[in-house]
């Protein structure tokens, strides 16, 4: 029976019930005769005949919990100390809050998501999270927990009773810039609280996929002897209207693909998203068991609370369970906001004698005191307890909870509960009364609700420490600073490329994966390097890698490939040093991004290269690089096949015109489109400096790479502004490559940058012929120019009456005011970055349009970045003042 085909009457005949029975205690005789394996695979057969019948028998289970209460464990903990500290924890969360909005309106922030969710985190605080040690240590051990977004005020109540953040903190929540370093994000941002948040969750759907790729890497660094991860497990909280988020879901294959053990999934199931229910009609965790069971997972239902289950084990049970398997979530939900005579009705009214029987067994107190599983603290930790005792297969628990729980009936179970930031008088007086803390009338006649700490001396508080520190320490807890490497590479990886490739034509993507290749085979840093592509790395001269070094798979090459025997054969490895993602560029840059903060998760310090079509990159996953960006990762992204028009044949779909333009909007990225093989090598070199070198930048690179042949020219030995070497003036953004002959004066000046340097190059050597004297720079960051200068003018604006300051592109050309033409194979929004820091006429020339499907030569000559089109426009430029101002062109 599936979701789909619940039946819709309430009472169902004597004569199903009998039958049901039946078949019950048939399956039972089959696990007793035959065992699990045999009965599995029996009961396979029985649904594969079911469905050629036109029947699914789908794979869900009753509604009710996965463990029986009976067959659950002893709670380890003090269930009414624990009480103690929720009621303190959840009026926090909601002083926090309500205090926030009192004072700023509109502020937002967000109460009922934590309110259903304590629970859920308070046992593993308590008796599963491994802490990550103790402040200014580095961390070695320890779990890792993504925590749902949207509760973010449940750890910062926590963290303030622990004694980790002030009174002060808490009335600085969503107020960064006036807290003066006080302040709290809104949510989960490692940026903001380096020392504190681990991981950005709350762009929902990135927080279940970079946990996935972080217990999978966990194993990685194990495998390859990078870091004793063994005992770390991976926790990543989720809501379930969060799911319908395609990246919720992407890699869940993937997890048990390669027995991620390590990993926990914890779905927060309040059935209700942010305007209203998740499904309504049927029923969400339903729909979500039979994902994971289908994806391979071990599936723990926790549904209902003990005595929900004591219920269900006494006479007449079943016919309850019966009827709450009729209900879907809509109905599920409504049962949070009936008085006790409705909720009676609903569940133990009709007519069945036994029903009513058991509904007599309780008062109305107990009836309402009924807990969802979410919010029992014993039912939670039996599902917790099993899952960490699971082998072989990434663990799911399905709690059901109730969004706004304990909040008041005003908030409990509402389609509105989401949205709702603000508590009246009467509100906060029936919410105290429910938790029982002390807190006076007269404390909350202005609206602004005290914060409440635990009592030195307590018991709460001796427990609450004592909780944490037998599991070692606080969390969430990141250093300070990042790892480092402990060596550089040796000179002679990068310098290689300097002397130029000779009379050979190389493309920069190929000269890029040779200087990989050079990395990794250095003896001290070369297994640090973590290469990663999603697919297609044959396309990036990747088959070296793949023999040399092996692809990593856990279960190392259970096959014979078929080119097996050949000099670069496809050679899987359990340690394998290559991350091949398959088709997913957001698998890999979950990949990367795990790699990019391991100088933080594990005080260990590794170099990812995530090479990928350019394409598929800031357009398809630009949410998971601005998450990458704020989890402070450190690493290159390598655009390959970069460019509009140097993908010949490839068309709309394939070509990239924009994405240099889209790492403009990220402060950390550093930005860059080398034309030379030589510039490729002089910035990877920086960035390896950069990030891991003492200074442990927190800021990542981006590199774009094309695949069209031509000679490497050698590295020039002047950089052609004065007092800058060539290599400063590379990883600056801007240098010189060619000047007009004779030692002229410049008429006009052309920038451009990757492949549109040699056509700016020809289109130089075609002027001259036409006696216009221009010079060529190769712009290797537009990026670093823009950002430079922006800089430098806001602090000139800030000091007006201190000396003022140049930036380098000011320095670089001068004030003479020498016409500019500025190219690139993206879109002309890219070059106009620069045209206002240029006192001189300045035309883009860029690849605006769509992609199409053509030669290299026809696709430039049709958007004009051709050696003619730059020709053109360089001598409109330089010759014809009139026709300069007639276009508009601004000196």
């Amino acid at each position: 029976m599936t979701i789909d085909h619940l039946p819709q009457d309430r009472n169902r005949s004597t004569d199903w019930l009998d039958e049901r029975e039946e078949w019950l205690d048939s399956v039972s005789g089959l696990v007793r005769a035959h065992g699990p394996d045999g009965a599995s695979r029996m009961l396979a057969e029985v649904s594969a005949h079911a469905a050629r019948l036109g029947v699914s028998a789908g794979v869900r289970t009753a509604y009710r919990n996965t463990i029986p209460t009976a067959d659950s464990d002893a709670y380890p903990g003090d269930l009414a100390v624990e009480d103690r500290i929720d009621a303190y924890l959840r009026w926090n969360a909601m002083a926090m809050v309500v205090r926030a909005n009192k004072r700023y309106a509109g502020l937002g922030g967000h109460l009922s998501t934590y309110a259903s969710t304590l629970t859920l985190w308070e046992v593993g605080f308590r008796h599963f999270f491994r802490g990550r040690g103790s402040a200014g240590e580095p961390v070695t051990s320890g779990d890792q927990v993504f925590f749902q977004g949207h509760a973010s005020p449940g750890i910062y109540a926590r963290a303030f009773l622990e004694g980790r953040l002030s009174a002060e903190h808490l009335d600085h929540f969503r107020r960064e810039v006036a807290g003066a370093g006080q302040g709290l994000p809104s949510y989960p941002h490692p940026r903001s609280m380096g020392e504190f948040w681990e991981f950005p969750t709350v762009s929902l759907g990135i927080g279940p996929l970079h946990a996935v790729y972080q217990a999978r890497f966990n194993r990685y660094l194990a495998a390859r002897g990078l870091a004793d991860t063994s005992t770390a497990r991976v926790w990543c909280f989720v809501g379930d209207g969060e799911i319908d988020e395609p990246e919720t879901l992407a890699a869940i294959r993937l997890a048990a693909r390669e027995h991620l053990d390590n990993l926990v999934f914890v779905v927060n199931g309040n059935l209700q998203r942010l305007d209203g229910p998740v499904r309504g009609n049927t029923r969400v965790l339903d729909e979500l068991e039979g994902i994971f069971t289908g994806a391979g997972w071990h599936v723990l239902k926790v549904l209902w609370g003990h005595r929900w289950s004591e219920l269900f084990d006494a006479t007449g049970g079943d016919a309850l369970l019966e009827r709450l398997e009729c209900m879907n979530d809509g109905d599920l939900q409504r049962l949070t906001i009936l008085d006790a005579a409705e909720l009676r009705e609903e569940l133990f009214g009709g007519g069945d004698p036994a029903l009513a029987a058991l509904g007599a067994t309780l008062s109305d107190a107990d009836l309402l005191g009924l807990r969802r599983g979410g919010h029992d603290p014993r039912t939670v930790y039996a599902a917790y307890a099993d899952a960490v005792a699971h082998r072989g297969r990434p663990s799911v628990v399905l709690a059901q909870t109730v969004k706004g729980f304990a909040l008041g009936p005003n908030f409990e179970g509402r389609n509105a509960t989401h949205q709702m930031k603000k508590m009246t008088a009467d509100q906060l007086r029936i919410f105290r009364d429910i938790l029982q803390v002390p807190v006076s009338d007269a404390e909350l006649a202005d609206g602004l609700p005290p914060y409440l700490p635990l009592p030195e001396g307590s018991a709460e508080l001796a427990y609450l420490r004592e909780r944490r520190a037998a599991r070692g320490g606080s969390l969430p807890r990141r250093p300070a600073t990042p790892a480092v490497l402990p060596t550089r590479p040796g000179a002679a990886a990068f310098t290689q490329f300097d002397a130029g490739s000779g009379k050979r034509s190389v493309s920069t993507t190929v000269a890029y994966t040779r200087l990989l290749h050079s990395l990794m085979r250095d003896p001290d840093v070369g297994r640090r390097i973590v290469p990663i592509v999603p697919d297609e790395g044959r396309t990036f001269g990747y088959e070296p890698l793949y023999s040399e070094f092996g692809i990593y798979a856990p279960d190392g090459q259970l096959y014979t490939p078929v080119d097996a025997g050949l000099p670069l054969s496809y050679r899987e490895s359990a340690d394998g040093q290559v991350l091949q993602e398959g088709i997913t560029e957001a698998g890999g840059l979950a990949e990367l991004t795990a790699a990019a903060t391991a100088g933080h998760t594990w005080g260990t310090a590794v170099v990812p290269f995530f090479t990928y079509y350019s394409m598929f990159g800031f357009q398809r996953v630009g949410d998971l690089i601005w998450a990458l960006a704020d989890a402070r990762g450190r690493g290159f992204l390598v655009g390959a096949t970069a460019g509009r028009t140097t993908l010949a044949g490839e068309g709309l779909q394939h070509t990239d015109g924009s994405s240099q333009l889209a790492a403009l909007a990220v402060p950390s990225c550093r930005a860059y489109d080398p034309a030379f093989a030589y510039e490729t090598a002089v910035v990877v070199r920086d960035g390896i400096e950069r990030m891991y070198g003492d200074a442990a930048e927190e800021c990542f690179y981006y590199l774009t790479v094309y695949n069209e042949d031509y000679v490497q020219p050698a590295k020039p030995v002047d950089s052609g502004i004065a007092d800058v070497g060539v290599d400063e003036a590379i990883v600056a953004g801007l240098y010189r490559v060619s000047a007009p002959p004779d030692g002229r004066l410049p008429q006009v000046r052309l920038l451009a940058s990757g492949p549109a340097v040699r056509s700016a190059q020809q289109a130089a050597a075609d002027l001259a012929e036409d006696g216009i004297a221009a010079e060529v720079w190769s712009v290797t960051s537009w990026k670093a120019l823009r950002d430079d200068a922006l800089d430098v003018e806001r602090w000139n604006r800030e000091r007006p009456h201190a000396p003022a300051r140049a930036s380098f592109l000011r320095r670089a050309l001068g004030d003479a005011p020498v016409p500019v033409v500025a190219v690139s194979d993206y879109v002309t929004a890219l070059p106009d970055q620069l045209a206002r820091f240029v006192d001189a006429p300045y035309v883009s020339l860029g690849t605006d349009g769509y992609g199409l499907s053509d030669t290299r030569e026809e696709l430039r000559a049709h958007f004009g970045v051709d050696a003619a089109g730059i020709r053109a426009t360089a001598a409109g430029v330089a010759d014809r003042p009139a026709a300069r101002t007639e276009a508009g062109l601004v000196a």
